[in-house]
């Protein structure tokens, strides 16, 4: 496992032990990826632990990992994406300017789960066997839409 996996996993566990809710106290999710992260970088120079890298990306990272979208917040923070749509955890499509483009972003089917339930869980809707299609539109997301299809 990478350095990044394994801080990841380290501040998940901390957010389930602490009952710590990320999309609701996203400034104690924060403050603690900040910890964990300085902790990890401090036993990674002391031992076999594999470096981390620059720790404001690894910060920025892990923060949009836990209480965020992950690897799909970049694209829902740039004005100039239209839409956002998944037709398959390894084909994520934006439209610019009226023109889609296929991204080079890949997710595992469980990091496609966890964000689509995170997403809905705030609008309120659900994505299930008995309703299994969902466009939700919101300003939530900055104008950007997310088709999960």
């Amino acid at each position: 496992m990478d350095a990044l996996g394994i801080v990841e996993d380290e501040v998940r566990e901390l957010i389930r032990r602490r009952g710590l809710d990320p999309l609701n106290q996203s400034a104690e999710v924060r403050r603690l990826v900040d910890a964990v992260v300085t902790d990890y970088d401090e036993r990674a120079l002391m031992g076999p632990l594999p470096p981390l890298g620059p720790l404001d990306a690894a910060r920025r990272f892990l923060f949009d990992a836990v209480a965020r979208f992950g690897v799909l917040q970049p694209l829902l923070d740039d004005p100039s994406i239209e839409e956002i749509w998944l037709n398959a955890p390894n084909e994520i499509y934006v439209a610019r300017n009226g023109e889609s483009e296929l991204t080079s972003l890949s997710l595992t089917e469980q990091q496609v789960r966890d964000m689509v339930e995170r997403m809905l869980k705030s609008s309120g809707r659900r994505l299930d066997m008995s309703s299994p299609f969902v466009d939700a539109v919101s300003s939530f997301w900055m104008g950007s839409s997310w088709r999960a299809v």
